[in-house]
């Protein structure tokens, strides 16, 4: 799992290698982009030096993962200069809230026609993610790289849209066009690096390969170590590991990310008393942010890893009903969070009552989100993501003609979204209730539809293998979920009965 994302930034991970031009600015830029030792290659359009410092000042803050660093500077950029519609662009990328998120995408959309034509490629790539129009947002990657080809950053902006269609080898290949254009710009080496830990198909030399050489080039920033830890951990050397993410919180020690990676670590080598320890380091650090809660989530985690889920569903719904005192900026979407965590724990162990409960606040919860963003694609995306919770519910009642009903009105619910892989989800729900009713075939072949990156799904995939006889195939994806190394719910959940069935599988 991609922790370090938040689920703001997670909507503009393409403006963390944002960057773009006007050439009648060039050498003002260039001057300004050298002293902020920020790779930018094409310049950015303001007319204020003092605007575009700011902006220079929050873009290397972005690069290097730091983007509550990076989010005051692009605040100021835009006070400095109102009409500077990139700013605002990458104010929203930085933005810690949906509703901060919302308006500064709404100011880079209304600003948009006083920017160059590569600034309003960006602005129109994240609009059109943010509307679920992923088609729209390939064609407009593909013009921008086109009109800005010096730059590593429209390469990149590119890849970021290849892979969430799920075309990860042309990612890649373009990922590695931006390291071509600039050997040293860390964020292209830190984005492959990532796709080749957390993507199928993975290649751990690679991965390494490119977050050592970020560590090489930004040796005293944490994200590059954070990022080699997690190629360790992707590796099972958990020690080592463990070493990067120490050394990622000496780095930044105001920021809980490396306790709460470290945390991690423990959880998964079974020391759930430092692994707490770590966990309540990082909250104390992060108090007020949404980091506070997005942490005490994992915290929550080490009840699954230790056997106790009820004592984890207690945890998060007790952490959902605390957020609001906690007094961080959105709320709303890490309540969502927690209880999603809640109703994946109760529908595993089919612990209806308390699945039903969870089910209930989060549903509602995420219709209050759709009507404050206010656009038809988030009310999609929380329909669907109800219909899709309701599925399994039912399934685990035993009610399997509901369950596929559900599945049925995701998919009529995500029709309009242009991404290839929208109907996923959906997939890994009709397989799940194949398998509950011994359709091993039939299961197998939604699975191979679905996401094949959701450790989760991969667990059931195996199981549905498993009963079909195809014991080999069964144990190459227990073996997978069995060296896994990310936290999340759906992990610790499923880690320990893995293990056991790709050792017994090897016997």
């Amino acid at each position: 799992m991609r922790r370090k994302i938040h689920p703001v930034v997670a909507l503009m991970a393409v403006l963390s290698m944002a960057g773009c031009a006007q050439e009648e600015a060039e050498n003002t830029v260039e001057m300004a982009a050298a002293a902020a030792n920020v790779t930018m290659l094409m310049p950015v359009s303001t007319e204020s030096s003092e605007a575009l410092d700011q902006f220079m000042q929050g873009q290397r803050a972005a690069d290097m993962g730091r983007a509550d660093d990076a989010r005051p500077y692009f605040q100021k950029a835009v006070e400095l200069d109102p009409d500077f519609a990139f700013g605002y662009l990458n104010a929203a990328g930085a933005a810690n809230s949906v509703a901060e998120f919302e308006k500064n995408l709404k100011m880079a959309v209304e600003h948009a026609a006083g920017a160059s034509e590569a600034e309003r490629l960006f602005i129109e790539i994240v609009e059109r993610g943010n509307n679920n129009d992923t088609q729209g947002q390939l064609q407009a990657a593909q013009q921008l790289v086109e009109v800005a080809p010096a730059s590593p950053r429209a390469w990149l902006a590119l890849a970021n849209v290849q892979s969430a269609m799920g075309n990860e080898e042309e990612a890649r290949a373009t990922m590695m066009k931006a390291t071509e254009i600039a050997p040293d710009f860390v964020p292209a080496h830190m984005a492959l690096g990532n796709s080749y830990v957390f993507t199928e198909p993975r290649d751990l030399a690679k991965a390494q390969e490119h977050m050592e050489k970020a560590v090489e080039l930004e040796p005293n920033e944490a994200v590059p170590h954070d990022l080699l830890g997690d190629c360790y951990r992707a590796q099972n050397m958990l020690q080592q590991a463990a070493e990067e993410y120490t050394r990622t919180a000496e780095l930044d020690p105001t920021s809980g990310n490396g306790f709460q990676q470290r945390g991690h670590v423990h959880s998964f080598l079974g020391n759930y008393d430092q692994a707490r320890a770590d966990y309540d380091a990082a909250i104390q650090l992060e108090k007020g942010t949404n980091n506070e809660a997005a942490f005490a989530v994992y915290r929550a985690l080490v009840n699954v890893h230790e056997g106790n889920p009820k004592a984890a569903i207690d945890e998060l719904e007790g952490l959902a009903g605390g957020i609001d005192a906690m007094g961080i900026p959105e709320p709303t979407g890490f309540k969502i969070f927690a209880l999603n965590n809640a109703a994946q724990i109760a529908l595993h162990h089919k612990m209806i009552p308390e699945a039903e409960h969870a089910l209930q606040q989060h549903a509602d919860l995420l219709m209050q989100q759709a009507q404050q963003i206010g656009t038809p694609a988030a009310d999609r995306d929380a329909r669907s993501t109800v219909a899709l919770f309701g599925g399994y519910l039912a399934a685990n009642k035993g009610d399997y003609e509901t369950a596929t009903a559900k599945a049925q009105e995701f998919m009529t619910i995500v029709e309009p979204n242009t991404n290839p892989r929208k109907n996923e989800p959906a997939q890994a729900l009709l397989g799940y209730v194949s398998l509950l009713q011994g359709d091993f075939d039939g299961a197998i072949t939604h699975y191979e539809q679905s996401n094949p990156n959701n450790i989760y799904t991969t667990y059931y995939h195996a199981m549905a293998l498993e009963g079909a006889g195809r014991a080999e195939e069964a144990k190459t994806l227990y073996q997978r979920v069995a060296t896994e190394n990310f936290n999340s719910a759906g992990l610790a959940l499923v880690k320990k009965d893995a293990m056991a069935k790709a050792e017994m599988a090897s016997m």
